[in-house]
């Protein structure tokens, strides 16, 4: 994923346990507040951000354990990640939100709880149910953390959520080779200023699969969600996250369902096709 330094102007909330979580406005017009998923920050949604300024006013937090805002705790899970989401749409008075992967995890759980949500957008939320697991590779990967092999770490969340790519079938030998070059070369450089290091990503993963986890269940309990709803998803996409929205399809037979084409799943990153993303959520939002 590419790495595009975000835009200057940021703001921040505080959330029901006092944490601070930050966030990067941009434009002018309906609120519309976008969740990043995992492994990313607010940085990697800011072309995304730029592209949708020119009709409304977008809001990209840093979900906790990223740039601009505070810690996760021991406790972490849906429940703070809806909270937080909870205290940013309670002070810029938004009632748009997108989310991806875990982002979206985090949209349709709150969307169920919170009022304020009237137009919710999910790309390919990673949902856990009926013998779907979007969480095989978290013990391999809790075992290099520990071993503090974060290349390998790395390696093992990229075999764990890539698309339907070559990607798969590379050598995972090759992969940690190469990325541990990358990690040594790039290590003590500084950075711009609000950028998060794609190193101080890799630990994060261990708090969205918690939340993942923690989301966990039937899907037929979305069934009573109010709001509008758009299911975004790519062509390339692995066959567990196109379960999920299938899924999702058949509980929310009101929801519109659009598929990407030539996009997979990380399509509204700075560096997929978050064009594509931005035509759809133009239309949506508006």
């Amino acid at each position: 994923m590419s790495i595009t330094p975000p835009s200057a102007p940021t703001g921040s909330v505080r959330s029901a346990d006092g944490t601070t979580i930050g966030y990067r406005p941009a434009g002018q017009g309906p609120g519309v507040v976008l969740v990043h998923g995992g492994g990313q920050a607010s940085q990697n949604l800011m072309t995304l951000a730029r592209a949708l300024s020119d009709r409304f006013t977008v809001y990209v937090p840093d979900r906790r354990g990223r740039g601009m805002s505070g810690p996760c705790s021991e406790d972490h899970g849906v429940r703070k990640e809806v909270e937080d989401l909870d205290a940013l749409l309670g002070q810029i008075g938004a009632h748009n939100v997108f989310g991806l992967s875990v982002g979206a995890v985090i949209g349709i759980e709150a969307a169920m709880s919170l009022p304020a949500i009237t137009r919710l957008a999910l790309y390919e939320p990673p949902l856990e149910f009926d013998g779907v697991t979007q969480t095989s590779w978290l013990p391999r990967y809790e075992r290099e953390m520990a071993a503090g092999r974060l290349a390998a770490a790395l390696v093992t969340i990229m075999k764990g959520t890539a698309d339907r790519t070559a990607l798969r079938l590379m050598p995972r030998f090759r992969l940690v080779g190469a990325l541990s070059l990358a990690i040594h070369l790039t290590e003590g450089k500084p950075l711009p200023a609000g950028v998060v290091s794609p190193r101080d990503l890799i630990p994060a993963m261990h708090y969205d699969a918690r939340t993942v986890l923690d989301a966990a269940g039937p899907l037929d309990r979305f069934a009573g969600l109010s709001c509008e709803v758009l299911l975004l998803g790519g062509s390339k996409s692995a066959q567990n996250l196109t379960a999920a929205t299938d899924g999702l399809s058949a509980v929310l037979p009101h929801a519109r369902r659009v598929t990407l084409p030539r996009a997979g799943h990380t399509a509204p990153d700075n560096g997929g096709k978050p064009e594509l993303v931005a035509a759809e959520l133009r239309a949506f939002f508006s």
